[in-house]
């Protein structure tokens, strides 16, 4: 089975280098970004600026290949790859949310984006915490690393 799929759009933001980068949009409160939405698309954004928040969906496409096991930014052991938000992946596609700022035709003006400039948008989703929340949450190991995820930055260990 083939899966294909375009981008919609263009995500705009001041990263430039993988390094640097933050790895959650939680070290990357405030900074500003837009996406450029094609232009034939536009009319799919109708409604949509009754929303705060966004689900972002994206291809990691200056990711090439991936490992099973990796060593993730916020932590100095190796562990699975569908146990982390690492970039190198099967299928690289990422996911962030990111705070609606406003909308200018195609553009969407955002805050707390955490990705690569350059980077093809392939879906837009409005973030609703009734029904995108869980309860009874448990986070691996990830639990004593969450301080980590408002000061992580990329290196190029994934590069």
């Amino acid at each position: 089975m083939n899966i294909n799929l375009s981008p919609i759009g263009t995500i705009r933001t001041p990263f430039k280098e993988i390094k640097g980068t933050p790895v959650q949009p939680s070290a990357s409160r405030g900074t500003v970004g837009r996406i450029e939405l094609n232009q034939d698309l536009a009319s799919g954004l109708a409604d949509l600026d009754g929303f705060s928040h966004l689900i972002l969906i994206y291809h990691f496409d200056r990711s090439d290949g991936y490992k099973l096991e990796v060593t993730p930014f916020m932590d100095t052991r190796p562990r699975g790859l569908f146990s982390t938000r690492a970039p190198k992946r099967p299928n690289p596609v990422g996911l962030s949310v990111v705070k609606l700022l406003s909308i200018e035709g195609a553009v969407l003006h955002i805050e707390n984006i955490d990705v690569l400039d350059k980077t093809p948008l392939l879906d837009i989703k409005p973030y609703v915490p009734q029904l995108d929340q869980a309860s009874e949450i448990r986070i691996g190991w990830m639990a004593d690393k969450l301080d980590l995820a408002a000061v992580a930055t990329a290196d190029e260990r994934f590069k």
